[in-house]
């Protein structure tokens, strides 16, 4: 029995994440939680921050949000947001390219110092950076 779990990240742009992935960690409303095959059926209102995709082979991707909504089952996860910029990359500059517009989304968001502050240290603690 696989315990892998399908994650799709849209925007209103598209789809810019789609694949089986390990667990997935959200910033909720009511704050981060976790997901992992066969979790509760729910949907759960996002803010702003980082979602952290733990893929099968144990690495770590990042896509910052600005907000929306995340719709659970036993399968998979539809995060629905109003924008996102994945931290993906092939080179030094291409990630720190993609870090910057992360930052400047976020902080065009939120002025909760404390969201930003544990957004940006997730990133920064990502090792990517």
């Amino acid at each position: 029995m696989s315990d892998k779990l399908h994650l799709e990240v849209v925007t209103p742009l598209g789809v810019i994440f789609s694949a089986d992935i390990k667990s997935v960690v959200m910033p909720g409303k009511n704050g981060e939680f976790g997901v992992l095959k066969g979790h509760a059926a729910s949907i759960v209102l996002l803010k702003e921050g980082v979602v952290d995709i733990e893929n099968s082979n144990g690495e770590h991707e990042l896509i910052a949000i600005n907000s929306g909504h995340a719709k659970v089952d036993e399968l998979g996860v539809v995060v629905l947001a109003q924008g996102a910029v994945y931290v993906g990359g092939n080179t030094e500059s291409e990630v720190s390219k993609n870090l910057e517009k992360i930052k400047e989304m976020l902080k065009s968001v939120s002025s909760d110092t404390a969201t930003l502050t544990a957004a940006f240290s997730k990133l920064d603690a990502s090792g990517r950076f």
